[in-house]
């Protein structure tokens, strides 16, 4: 397990992994517009107050007997008043152990790092797995302090081709309209009028690079950029996800 540091302030400030804030972290709504801050060196300080950034926390590889977690090698900085969401991304190649709590306690520990007001998990389970998924989001959702915001990312398909997500103790889902291989255009074209899942109406993922998807007015937008994060790729993602 990796104990680096992740800096989440304006100033160079690290804390290790360990570190549990005493004050409760605020739950301030999140903004329309979240950036994704993936695995590498990223520095967002200066966004608009109408953006927040959602980065990756740590990855969590799962076996049927055990589980490792991975925390963020590389820092992030951002302004203190930026809002800011804890995610963490599965990897299963099989279903995991019969006891998910341990896995779910390491996950719900991130809302204790500095200036995190959310949670959002970030896994491409197969079928064989939801069960094992839908358990995992239970014993979560259990793990953390009341009120807390937690969210999960979701394939195209989960939203339009069955209703699985409707019973997921979750807040907010975010189907992923990026990358979809061949079917992309099509898919994005009949989004708004396919009427999609209830629970994939209140958000959506796009990506920099990919045509955005129509029909987005009203929902939240996470953008992720498959590049590093700059002043020019910033400007980009507030320009083309304005509403």
């Amino acid at each position: 397990m990796l104990s680096r540091a992740v800096a989440l302030t304006a100033v160079i400030a690290l804390f290790g992994p360990a570190l549990v804030v005493s004050r409760p972290p605020a739950r301030a709504p999140l903004p329309g517009r979240m950036l994704w801050a993936w695995e590498r060196p990223v520095d967002l300080r200066g966004l608009p107050s109408d953006t927040g950034v959602a980065f990756l926390a740590q990855t969590v590889t799962i076996t049927p007997a055990s589980h490792l977690i991975v925390r963020r090698r590389q820092p992030l900085f951002v302004d203190p008043s930026t809002p800011v969401v804890a995610v963490t991304r599965i990897e299963a190649p099989a279903d995991g152990p019969p006891d998910l709590k341990p896995i779910a306690a390491g996950i719900a520990a991130t809302i204790h790092l500095p200036h995190v007001t959310g949670i959002q998990i970030d896994f491409d389970a197969r079928s064989s797995q939801r069960a094992m998924y839908r358990r995992l989001l239970h014993d979560v959702r259990a793990a953390l302090p009341p009120h807390t915001p937690l969210a999960m990312t979701a394939l195209a398909s989960w939203c339009l081709d069955d209703n699985w997500l409707d019973e997921l103790p979750v807040d907010e889902v975010i189907p992923m309209l990026f990358q979809m291989g061949a079917a992309s255009e099509a898919i994005r074209q009949a989004w708004p009028a396919r009427s999609p899942a209830p629970r994939c109406r209140d958000a959506i993922g796009v990506s920099l690079g990919e045509p955005v998807v129509p029909g987005r007015k009203g929902r939240r937008t996470y953008v992720f950029n498959p590049g590093p994060w700059t002043t020019a790729t910033v400007t980009t993602a507030i320009d083309t996800t304005k509403q």
